[in-house]
């Protein structure tokens, strides 16, 4: 299918998915959230994709959802869409892998779309906000709940109630993003990383992503024991005689999802 707000290439095991509004800086209207989960859909299902990587323009990754779009709808309207719950609900049932490539504005529902993935890599422009205070509303999409969880509650607080942005180094600072690179080198160090992962076996891939998914979700204890669950798993697997034995041979590990 061809898409009109977003642009999918697939290559060397990873697909790259750019948003593409230029004129809204990337603004997410209905059109792209649509066409965005069907795209993650469709590369999760790709048995050729290993990792998905969501980018946006060197000025803006995505700054909000598209308020022209919102402006206009009441409660009811809202209310029975369930507006924004579908395009949560999808992207966290990704398996895959899917890394976010983050640089300008990242604000409102870009910052929560960029929190939905699985890390931000960012570049030294970056800037991440929740700035939905200042229309009279608040974050719909994990801007109080994710962010509480990934930065903590007094910058969370801070970030929701006075609606400031945070650079790239405070945000690799308190833990928002891994890392922070120039903006000529975001893509080449996004890309180094999604080919790294696709590189791994792919069922000890999802099972670790699942694990520390699910490290937000329980307990430590049950946390635990589902991670131990986990890992004693993978030793009925093919991959890991290959990857242990390869490592006491001194050799690269050959892989074969099995």
């Amino acid at each position: 299918m061809a898409f009109e707000t977003i642009n999918v290439e697939v290559e060397d095991h990873v697909a790259l998915i750019r948003l593409d509004r230029p004129d809204a800086l990337n603004a997410l209207n209905q059109q792209l959230v649509r066409e965005l989960c069907q795209a993650l859909e469709e590369a999760d299902a790709n048995d050729k994709v290993r990792c998905i990587v969501v980018a946006g323009s060197d000025k803006a990754f995505a700054a909000g959802a598209d308020i022209k779009e919102m402006a206009k709808l009441g409660f009811v309207e809202v209310f029975n869409a369930d507006l924004f719950a579908d395009v949560n609900d999808r992207i966290t049932a990704i398996r895959k892998p899917i890394i976010a490539a983050v640089s300008g504005y990242a604000l409102g529902g870009g910052c929560e779309l960029a929190m939905a993935c699985d890390f931000i890599i960012a570049s030294e422009t970056a800037k991440f906000g929740q700035p939905e205070i200042n229309l009279g509303v608040i974050a719909g999409i994990g801007g109080t709940q994710r962010l509480t969880r990934f930065v903590g509650k007094s910058k969370a607080m801070d970030m929701n109630l006075t609606g400031r942005f945070m650079t790239a180094e405070e945000a690799e600072r308190s833990g928002l993003v891994s890392r922070v690179v120039p903006v000529k080198k975001l893509m080449e160090e996004v890309m180094g990383a999604a080919h790294k992962i696709a590189e791994k076996s792919r069922m000890s891939v999802l099972a670790a992503k699942e694990a520390v998914n699910r490290s937000y979700e329980t307990t430590l204890s049950e946390g635990i024991r589902f991670e131990r669950n986990a890992f004693h798993s993978m030793f009925a697997t093919e991959d890991q005689k290959e990857g242990m034995n390869a490592f006491l041979e001194k050799r690269q590990a050959q892989f074969r999802d099995k």
